[in-house]
Order: structure tokens, then C-alpha cells, then sequence
């Protein structure tokens, strides 16, 4: 097997008119980066062989080693050859930030297959919908709403073997007493004749019988990503293995004083069906052969955060990645001054703008460098990053520079073919390692989102400064960001309409002091009907995730349109930027 080890760099930048921001790069951060032929299974069969004692995962107190842990991935994936799991196939993960996600990711790309990860929060159009489109035929769930909501839409699929997880069998006796007596924990659910005990798998594939692993890192895929688009309906966008190596090797070199093989321990707050989580947070802890500190909730505990807290005092993270909205909420614990978060070493903020005061705060309370960075699910996902070195220049309010091996451009967001020049605002496109192959299915949406030379049009409106640092300043694509999560408005649209008293419907983005983005939506109701905006959420509720439903709901006489009939979102959402603008929400 390759060793991850030491990948060969070349620390020779090249001094370029087209790469402003090499001259702003770190001291020791490479231009470029020679990526070993390996696949994502031998992040782990390294981690195994180097540091088998070493603990791999921490799940409420409860430690595994990384021999328990390949042991365990390797019996998982002998049932799944067992059922019939091959190379090429997918292979969907239903489940929350638990450790049997870590052990099904890597059983299924021990076999050569795709990992297809489900947001825990899907309803059950969305898992229908998603089920369908990547042709899945094995899912490993958990016992409680996601088993119940599975069983709902399965007969509507191709599923024909279901593998239910127990949040109880990865945590110690006495965490699961003490959670069932303050019915934090519930009691384990019968399920039906046929699906499988994920624990019981296990213990009954004790006699390891795999086939031979060939995987080509540069074209297989490890993981069937979706994400969504304009048009609202769900695409998965095609990682490689050689995507998501390179964008935990950069990482690793991004970061100065580089991590240390086998002495890292990553906080791992941010979901791992998000490819933010899985990339940058559990990958690369297993690559370094270091610590994931599974959380499944952050928000838990009175009052909110304090498991939170209470975890990283206890396990004392040195790697922190999250999103806005965490850094806020740790921030606004009332008691946040008595716990002694100096253990972080770096933080990454990503999946939104962090404002800058946050920034400035958190660094004050832990001693951290805390970075904001960029990047997509198709780019896996990072691309753009301020430094995280003593020395590196960080530019609040931007996204920072492009990575090692990272080419960005902005195009005319009229002419996907045409260069913008230094300081123009344009459309942000990226070219390097980290791009998908394309989106599943659908190669003439694949061929909307990449241009002649190569780049994908990331649908974001940015400028480069003169030392290279990138600043997004808007967004082409009608897409919602709300701390971090993608909400599509004809979605929501396309559930408004369902109630019988909604004649039209537009949501857009507004602006949310802590969500960063929240979702609106401007109803007009039918002659004779009548709806409240407490009635019209609720209906939502029942059929979206969490996430996705409208905060406010506002209803007008009649939508703006066009000459030809279109609904003008892009006016509705300019009112209400103004709007935030004279309350002071933004500037």
C-alpha cells in the first residue's frame, strides 16, 4: 500500500500575473502537491497498521481503538458482499454523526462501492426521490424516525435490504442507563422480519471473506454527493477518490504547524452526510491516524451547548471545524468564560460568512486561529481558505486564497468563456483535483456548470484583490443559505402549492442575524380562502426538513412579474435586503 505519509511537494512558487495570491502564501505551503495512488480504504489500513491502539473515535465517553475499528469495518463489509454490495454500486448512509457511519463509510469503500449519504432530517419525498435517482438497493439506517420514515416510501423503491442502527450499542452501560432514565436515550424499536441488526451483522461475520480491492482513484467513485440547483430538483454530484485524497492532503499542508500524524483529535460537530463534515473533518482525522469526537447534537444540554462544553473540556479537541451559527452558540453560553478551550489549535468556518466579530471573539476565548474558508459540494469542498499560520495574512470578510493545486478564475456571468480581469466582480470558476466528475445522471447539467477550459462555474459572484485574497459578493443562483444548509426555493414553493388555499407562492433568501440566510415566502391566497402564516408553516413542517421550512411567510395581493408572466424573486429579495439594511441586520 502507498504511504499518506509524505506526499512529495514542490515549495517553488511560481511567480505568475494569473496567481496573485501565490505571493501571499504561508511560508512552507506548496504551490503544488504530488498526490499518491491510494484510495479512501487505505486512509484507514494505514491508520490500522501504524497506530492500531491508537483511539479512533470517542462517542459519549465510550473510546475505540483503530483496531476495533477496522476490525469492525472489515466485518461490515463482509456482510455487505455477502448481500451482494460490489464495486460500482451505491450504497446509501441514513444515519446522524454515530460510529456506525464511520464503520459504513469505509466498509462500503472497501468493497469498491459509492457511499450515498442521507440527511438524517429527510422527509419522505426527499428520501424517495433520492433512493430512486442513485438506484439504491442497501441503506443502514437508525432505529427510530428515519427506520419509521424509510418503511413509509420503501415499496416506491428499489431497496432490498435495510441494516438499522442502534445509538445504544456504540455507548457504555452506564451512558445508556442514565439517557433512558432521563429519556434522553429511547428504548430500542422492534423492526421488521427480513431488515438486519446492525450489531448483530457484525458478530456474524466474524470470518473475514473479501474480494480483492481494485479501485482507480482518478475515476471510481467513493461518494454520490447531493446537492440541489435552481430548478430545485436534487442532483448528486460525483466524488472520485483522488477528489476527496486531495482535498485532505492540501488541507494538511494548509495548516502550519502542520497536524500531527497520529496526535490530532477533530471535534466532529458538523454532520458527516454533509461533505463539509466528511471531508474535512473525518477524513482527515483518519488520514492522520488521529481522534474523531463524535457529536450527534450539538445544541444538547440545558442550557444549549452545554454536552458540547462538557465533551471538550472532558476530550479537549485540537481541531475544530463548524459553521457560524456553532460559533455563535458557544459563544452566547451564559458560563462560556468558566471552560478552558485552549486545547484548539485551528478552527475552520465554513457553509457561510462568518461576520467578523465572531472571528475575533472565539480566537479570544481559545487562543485559536480561527479561519474562514470556501467551497462546494462539487469541489469536495473546499477550494478557498485565509491562512492558518503564524505567519499567514487572514483578511476578514474575505474567503481567502485558493489552495495548493487550486486554479480560480472569474468569468462574465454572461459568457462563461470570458475572463474578468483583476478586480472586476464576476462568476467564480474553479479548476483543480478537487472538481467532481459530474453530476450522476444528468450530463447536461454537468456540461451548464463547466465551460471550455475546464472550470466549474461555482454560480457565486466574486472579486480578487490585488494580493490575491477572494471576496464572494453574491450569488447568481436563487439558491437560500441558511447556516450553511442549501435550500432551494421551488421546493418549498412546490409544497406551498399543495395547500388548497395558495393560489402562488415565491420564496427567497433574507437576510437573519444568526442563520446568515433564512427563508421567506410571499403567498397569494385564492379568491374566498383564507390561511394564516402560522397555518401555512405548519403544513410546511409536515414536509420538509427542519431546515428547509419558511421562517416567515407574507402575503401580498399578487407577486411581481415580467412582461412574459415570470415571478420576479430577484425583486422580492432586493426589498427585503433593503429592509435589513435600514434595521441594521446587515450593511
Amino acid at each position: 500500500m502507498a504511504s499518506t505519509d509524505s506526499p512529495t511537494t514542490h515549495h517553488e512558487h511560481t511567480q505568475s500575473n494569473d496567481k496573485p495570491w501565490l505571493n501571499s502564501y504561508p511560508e512552507g505551503v506548496p504551490e503544488f502537491i504530488d498526490y499518491p495512488n491510494i484510495n479512501l480504504f487505505d486512509y484507514l489500513q494505514q491508520a490500522y497498521e501504524n497506530y492500531p491502539d491508537n483511539t479512533a473515535m470517542i462517542f459519549f465517553d465510550k473510546k475505540t481503538s483503530y483496531k476495533e475499528f477496522y476490525n469492525s469495518v472489515l466485518r461490515l463489509a463482509t456482510g455487505l458482499h455477502k448481500l451482494g454490495v460490489k464495486k460500482g454500486d451505491r450504497v446509501a448512509i441514513y444515519l446522524p454523526n454515530i460510529p456506525q457511519f464511520m464503520i459504513s463509510f469505509f466498509a462500503i469503500q472497501r468493497l469498491g462501492a459509492s457511499v450515498v449519504p442521507f440527511n438524517p432530517q429527510y422527509k419522505e419525498h426527499e428520501l424517495k426521490h433520492q433512493l430512486n435517482d442513485a438506484g439504491i438497493e442497501v441503506v443502514i439506517c437508525l432505529d427510530y424516525a428515519m427506520y419509521q420514515r424509510l418503511n413509509q416510501v420503501r415499496e416506491e423503491t428499489n431497496v432490498k435490504h435495510v441494516i438499522v442502527a442502534r445509538v445504544s450499542n456504540e455507548m457504555s452501560f452506564s451512558k445508556v442507563l442514565l439517557g433512558r432514565l432521563f429519556f434522553k436515550i429511547p428504548f430500542s424499536r422492534k423492526i421488521s422480519d427480513g431488515d438486519i441488526k446492525f450489531d448483530k451483522f457484525l458478530l456474524e461475520n466474524v470470518e473475514i471473506d473479501l474480494p480483492d480491492l481494485d479501485i482507480d482513484p482518478h475515476n471510481d467513485l467513493a461518494l454520490v454527493q447531493y446537492t440541489g440547483g435552481t430548478t430545485g430538483v436534487s442532483k448528486g454530484a460525483m466524488l472520485t477518490h483522488r477528489n476527496l485524497i486531495s482535498n485532505t492532503l492540501v488541507l494538511r499542508y494548509w495548516i502550519k504547524p502542520e497536524p500531527v500524524m497520529g496526535g490530532e483529535r477533530y471535534l466532529m460537530v458538523i454532520p458527516l452526510f454533509h461533505v463539509y463534515g466528511l471531508s474535512v473533518g473525518m477524513l482527515s482525522a483518519v488520514s492522520l491516524a488521529s481522534t474523531v469526537i463524535l457529536t450527534p447534537d450539538a445544541k444538547a444540554g440545558r442550557p444549549m451547548f452545554q454536552d458540547l462544553l462538557e465533551t471538550m473540556i472532558k476530550h479537549k479537541p485540537t481541531i475544530f471545524h463548524g459553521v457560524p451559527t456553532l460559533y455563535l452558540g458557544l459563544l452566547y453560553h451564559p458560563k462560556i468564560k468558566d471552560y478552558d478551550l485552549t486545547s484548539i489549535k485551528a478552527c475552520i468556518s465554513g457553509s457561510a460568512p462568518l461576520p467578523v466579530e465572531i472571528m475575533k471573539n472565539f480566537e479570544e476565548l481559545t487562543g485559536a486561529n480561527v479561519v474562514e474558508g470556501y467551497g462546494l459540494t462539487e469541489t469536495s469542498p473546499i477550494t478557498h481558505c485565509n491562512p492558518i499560520a503564524l505567519d499567514g495574512m487572514k483578511k476578514p470578510g474575505t474567503i481567502g486564497l485558493p489552495l495548493p493545486d487550486t486554479m480560480a478564475k472569474i468569468f462574465d456571468p454572461d459568457d462563461k468563456e470570458k475572463e474578468l480581469p483583476l478586480g472586476e466582480e464576476g462568476e467564480l470558476g474553479i479548476k483543480g483535483p478537487q472538481v467532481m466528475k459530474g453530476y450522476w445522471k444528468r450530463q447536461e447539467a454537468t456540461e451548464k456548470v463547466m465551460n471550455s477550459q475546464g472550470f466549474f462555474l461555482t454560480g457565486d459572484i466574486a472579486v480578487i484583490d490585488e494580493d490575491g485574497y477572494f471576496t464572494i459578493t453574491d450569488r447568481k443562483k436563487d439558491m437560500i443559505n441558511a447556516s450553511g444548509m442549501k435550500i432551494y426555493p421551488r421546493e418549498l414553493e412546490e409544497v406551498l402549492f399543495e395547500h388548497p388555499a395558495v393560489a402562488e407562492a415565491a420564496v427567497v433568501g433574507v437576510p437573519h442575524k444568526i442563520r446568515g440566510e433564512t427563508a421567506k415566502a410571499f403567498v397569494v391566497l385564492k379568491d374566498g380562502e383564507t390561511a394564516s402564516d402560522r397555518e401555512l408553516i405548519e403544513f410546511c413542517k409536515s414536509r420538509l426538513a427542519k431546515y428547509k421550512v419558511p421562517r416567515y411567510i407574507e402575503f401580498l395581493h399578487e407577486l411581481p412579474k415580467t412582461a412574459v408572466g415570470k415571478t420576479m424573486r430577484r425583486a422580492l429579495r432586493d426589498i427585503e435586503y433593503e429592509k435589513a439594511r435600514k434595521k441594521g441586520i446587515i450593511k
